[in-house]
């Protein structure tokens, strides 16, 4: 009994063993989904002229020693020789090479003295595979308990990877259904989430979801081409463009991975090296698309991988280091890239038969993205959300504060109640006090103007005093030397009287002797000579008098309460007379004055103008340390157009910071020292010019000295001038 018990069981696990596994040389398949890649031989076509009689006679097949052969990037060709033994109870069986990007595969087999072959070609529409699946899938015809010998060429311009699967009719349209199934909830996940944040960047505006729905938008098209689902289901009849989606789709992926790491995490601020490495890898990218687009196809390929990896390990390692900085968005972005990397990681071990083929390992990379683009919108939505709390805590405290300063308005209004009953008898009395303010404050603004005017007439008074006084001291000192030469000639005359009491002629010539004598003593000819000289200087005196007395006349003409046809150059004249003490010697005047004509203003109004701009260099020019210049004021007057007449006021001093000439016209706004100048000379000026009608420009420059240029109209209306801008 125990004997039959253990043939029993030995049995049953050989059975058991030859219906999940395989021999040597020979696939026993059974019904159940059977990997074949050590049980097959492949033999490699470096020269690619090898034909389907020349491989079936060849001893030179090599027994494969891997689950899922893998021949990397390579320009052979490749083809696989196996045999498949049909235990099942149908004919039909389906031999699946679960990789689509494989360029070309041709399935040879022995028929009745033929040699039947079946191709799956990039380069043939989809509709033209008799089974349509995404993956390449060949039906085999092998009868009940038959045994076939199939030859498979294999060709590709990627990397050439063969998970060779047989499959019975049941099994492969269980596993198409779960796969469907599988790939229509990640891509499902994909789409729900890409239209999500699409309509939240159109809420918000927010560049990050922009990149997040493209970088989801290209990563779902990469994975579903790797998948082959876009060649079946977007473009089905155009085989071209499914063969430059592989480059274009990593790519743009890759790009917009990028960019939405740089702009979540602000790498610019944050990493700046790193930043600008991704920006390069950006530039690798596009090379790549190029290189794809000139089909050149090795080197895109190289590009993408590479580029890839270094992207993903700086996104990795920025992710990781702001993570330690305790920076949130970091963190949510670490977990999310890790799952995405470990499903790439993990899809690619299976490729390398580091990991079996089953359900989990087949859908690794899908699961990993869909899980990647979930947490990434979590992190977009924290990040909205730290920024809707930070604007919720502003308006919170700015609430608070508002109600703070209420509660104080409140209470200022309870104490200001309190305080008007209080103060309102106080109010009438101090009434009286104030109208008794007002009119002693009405009395001192009246002494301040007059003492303003003081102060400009005492500024006048001492040029002219300073100007008459030369003159005058010129016409006084030669009053003795001509009362000295006057009485010698007196004295000479007085000789000649007494000639006519001489009776005699020798008298008369002894008296004409002295005459002479005296004549020669008192040196007539030199008195006549100085007498000239001295009446030629006290007359120069007298007119220079005169002169200043007629400027003087004209800066301060008494009718300029009313408008009047005015000859602008014999104020700027008399101005520079009367400041003409002031510059002495020290100051060179250029004068260029054109003919203008008399124009309609205020004469007395437009002397004070230039005499408070010229004031002004006149300080400016004595105050300056001048090195290598002369100090000069220019005064030019032109007539600018038929309209207006220009009048230029210019200096070579140490000019004006912006700063400064921005407040140069304010009221009581000096750059001279304490008790040099009140601050209400330009400002005087500009109401004047203002009067006027007209404009004045500042020009200055820092060491280059400044401009006033003034433009004033020719006719302009009759209009009263106030005397409140004095």
């Amino acid at each position: 009994m125990d004997l039959n018990f253990y043939r029993t069981n030995v049995l049953l696990i050989l059975l058991f063993l030859f219906s999940v596994s395989t021999y040597a040389g020979r696939v026993i398949f059974t019904g159940d989904d059977t990997t074949i890649g050590k049980n097959v031989e492949v033999l490699e076509d470096t020269g690619k002229s090898l034909t389907i009689n020349e491989v079936m006679t060849s001893k030179n097949f090599v027994k494969s020693e891997d689950e899922t052969p893998n021949f990397g990037l390579s320009s052979s060709t490749f083809w696989v020789r196996f045999d498949i033994q049909n235990l099942t109870p149908e004919d039909k069986i389906f031999l699946e090479l679960a990789y689509s990007r494989i360029e070309s595969c041709t399935l040879y087999s022995k028929g009745d003295n033929e040699i039947k072959q079946q191709e799956i070609s990039w380069n043939d529409i989809f509709n033209k595979r008799k089974v349509k699946y995404q993956n390449i899938v060949f039906q085999l015809d092998i009868p009940v308990k038959s045994t076939e010998t199939y030859y498979l060429k294999v060709e590709g311009s990627e990397q050439i990877v063969l998970p060779l699967i047989v499959r019975s009719e049941m099994g492969f349209f269980q596993f198409a259904f779960t796969n469907e199934i599988i790939s229509g909830i990640h891509v499902g996940v994909l789409l729900v989430m890409m239209l999500y944040n699409f309509f939240v960047y159109f809420s918000i505006r927010e560049k990050s979801y922009l990149y997040y729905v493209l970088y989801i938008l290209f990563i779902g098209l990469t994975q579903t081409t790797i998948t082959g689902y876009t060649f079946k289901f977007l473009w089905p009849d155009n085989p071209e463009l499914n063969r430059f989606s592989i480059i274009i789709f990593p790519a743009l992926a890759g790009i917009f991975a990028i960019l939405f790491f740089q702009n979540f995490l602000h790498t610019s601020e944050k990493s700046k090296n790193i930043h600008r490495i991704l920006s390069a890898v950006i530039v690798a990218y596009l090379f790549a698309i190029l290189f794809n687009m000139l089909r050149i196809d090795r080197l895109s390929y190289r590009i993408i991988d590479y580029s890839a990896v270094i992207a993903a390990v700086l996104a990795l390692v920025v992710s990781i280091r702001l993570s330690i900085q305790d920076y949130r968005p970091a963190k949510f972005y670490l977990v999310a890239w890790s799952i995405f990397l470990i499903g790439i990681v993990l899809y690619t071990l299976r490729n390398f038969n580091l990991l079996p083929y089953n359900t989990f390992t087949n859908y690794t990379m899908q699961a990993g993205t869909a899980i990647e683009v979930i947490l990434l919108s979590f992190a977009l939505a924290d990040k909205i959300n730290i920024l809707k709390k930070e604007k919720e805590l502003s308006q919170a405290q700015a609430l608070r504060i508002s109600l703070e300063n209420e509660k104080i308005i409140l209470e200022q209004n309870a104490f200001l109640e309190k305080s008007v009953d209080e103060r309102t008898s106080e109010l009438q009395f101090a009434n009286k006090e104030l109208n008794m303010a007002l009119t002693k404050l009405k009395d001192a603004q009246t002494q301040l103007i007059d003492s303003e005017k003081m102060a400009s007439l005492g500024q006048l008074t001492a040029g002219i005093a300073h100007e008459i006084n030369n003159p005058i001291n010129f016409v006084s000192s030669n009053i003795r030397p001509l009362r000295r030469d006057i009485d010698d000639v007196l004295e000479i005359l007085h000789s000649y009287d007494e000639v006519q009491h001489v009776d005699s002629i020798d008298g008369l010539h002894a008296k004409i002797r002295e005459i002479d004598k005296l004549k020669e003593d008192l040196d007539l000819d030199y008195l006549k000579t100085e007498l000239g000289t001295l009446l030629k200087g006290m007359e120069d005196g007298a007119n220079r008098t005169v002169e200043i007395v007629k400027g003087l006349k004209i800066f301060s003409r008494i009718d300029e309460s009313d408008l009047n046809l005015v000859n602008i150059n014999e104020g700027i004249e008399s101005t520079l007379i009367i400041l003409n003490y002031q510059m002495g010697n020290s100051i060179q005047l250029v004068k260029e004055l054109g003919n203008i004509p008399s124009i309609e203003c205020y004469a007395g109004k437009l002397n004070q103008v230039f005499m408070n701009i010229l004031t002004n260099s006149i300080y400016a020019l004595l105050k300056d340390n001048h090195e290598n210049k002369t100090p000069t004021i220019w005064v030019r007057s032109w007539l600018k157009d038929p309209e207006n007449i220009s009048i230029s006021m210019r200096d070579n001093g140490p000019g004006m910071t912006p700063e400064v000439r921005a407040k140069i016209f304010e009221p009581f706004f000096t750059t001279k020292q304490v008790g040099d100048g009140t601050g209400l000379g330009l400002s005087i000026v500009f109401k004047i010019i203002e009067v006027h009608s007209g404009t004045i420009q500042v020009n200055t420059e820092v060491g280059s000295g400044t401009e006033f240029l003034i433009t004033l109209p020719v006719k302009r209306k009759k209009r009263p001038i106030h005397e409140s801008n004095e």
